[in-house]
């Protein structure tokens, strides 16, 4: 491969504050992870931006206000995600039901219409087994190597060097097909040809060798900062949406062989957590994975538990903790917020640990409380521990 550029190096407190924490080196305070408020009244106060700012503006004032929150790293750069949003919450559209999984009334894929399990089999058969064979036999390891590290590059430059820019979006591996099939149809398929998931997941794994092979030399050979999230949801509150059994038999080893290359340079995984994921989460160290963001702890997520957890090779491991979006923030008290926070640093890594919120922050969470969770982001960042 031809010499690429080269991720710049921090310049700043607090992107090398980042750095620091996912190298896990000794540092005197702790990070701030992204926030993500959605309502707009809360990124422009918090931009120091008069009222409609954000909607004229969203970049620049979504970034502006990620600065004045004291953002240290972020990983996925959304700053239209709360466009979505109006100040009373979701704002629906006829075009925002056209997907599988948002009340479209029918399903089609590629010309055929997905109505039954069969359906979801058949299309796979015909249409996603065939498109991913082609996509294996072209993929162009170089050029995308070279992608990853031209966009993470670029990325990093439109945040500025105050925010570190860790990787989301570009590591491939087998996922459960819901987004496209729909529930129904899908976990149908799932519980009745076994064989076909399996086929799927394999296929799956065979192109993310391919892609995560490049984002492996794009990591050493672009210096890119050595973290990763991986984010696909496969839990609800109840716990996996599907037995764990069946993953451990179709998809466990799939997703594990895929992940290799990334795994044998010491890249950084962690996973985002939605749902109840306490069955998942030893299996998925087991295969490697370094740490997890993300709890819905009123899920069952066990906090304490789970960062008391060690990674495959005995390391701490590397958490975002997060102030609940769905109880703390919208529901509690501004103390309610500061003993969250409290409980988060005392029961968190003593090494690796990165807060924000556990998720984006929908309307309706009152100013105070959001004023509350940036002062005492800003606490830990100067003060760390002590």
């Amino acid at each position: 491969m031809t010499k690429r550029a080269r991720f710049p190096q921090p310049t700043t407190e607090t992107a090398q504050l980042a750095l620091d924490t996912i190298l896990q080196k000794p540092t005197r305070g702790i990070p701030s992870w992204l926030l993500n408020p959605m309502a707009h009244g809360h990124i422009e106060r918090l931009a120091d931006a008069e009222p409609g700012a954000y909607r004229r503006e969203p970049e620049k004032t979504y970034l502006a206000m990620q600065y004045a929150a004291g953002t240290c790293l972020l990983d996925q750069w959304i700053p239209r995600n709360p466009l979505t949003m109006g100040e009373g919450g979701y704002e629906e559209d006829a075009t925002q039901r056209d997907a599988a999984t948002a009340g479209i009334h029918e399903i089609i894929c590629d010309g055929m219409r997905i109505d039954s399990p069969e359906a979801v089999v058949e299309h796979l058969e015909r249409i996603e087994f065939p498109r991913l064979r082609r996509a294996i036999a072209e993929f162009d390891e170089d050029a995308r190597a070279r992608q990853i590290i031209e966009n993470e590059i670029a990325l990093q430059a439109e945040l500025g060097p105050g925010i570190l820019k860790s990787g989301y979006g570009f590591i491939a591996f087998p996922g459960l097909d819901y987004t496209r099939y729909g529930y129904s149809h899908y976990f149908m398929a799932y519980a009745l040809y076994p064989d076909m998931m399996e086929r799927h997941f394999s296929l799956e794994a065979d192109y993310g060798l391919l892609n995560n092979r490049a984002a492996a030399r794009a990591y050493t050979e672009g210096n890119l900062p050595p973290l990763y999230r991986l984010d696909h949801d496969m839990a609800d509150s109840r716990g996996t949406l599907v037995k764990i059994t069946s993953l451990d038999r179709l998809w466990f080893p799939h997703f594990a062989r895929c992940l290799a290359p990334l795994l044998k340079i010491g890249l950084r995984l962690i996973w985002h957590c939605d749902g109840n994921l306490m069955q998942m989460a030893p299996r998925l160290l087991d295969v490697g994975i370094h740490g997890f963001q993300g709890f819905q702890y009123e899920d069952g997520m066990d906090y304490e538990k789970i960062c008391a957890m060690k990674t495959k090779d005995g390391e701490d491991l590397i958490i975002i903790g997060g102030v609940s979006v769905t109880r703390t923030l919208p529901f509690g008290a501004p103390s309610d917020v500061r003993r969250e926070l409290a409980w988060l640093v005392e029961r968190g890594p003593k090494r690796g640990l990165i807060l924000g919120g556990s998720s984006s922050i929908t309307p309706g969470v009152p100013w105070e409380n959001m004023q509350t969770l940036v002062e005492g982001l800003a606490h830990y960042r100067k003060r760390g521990r002590s």
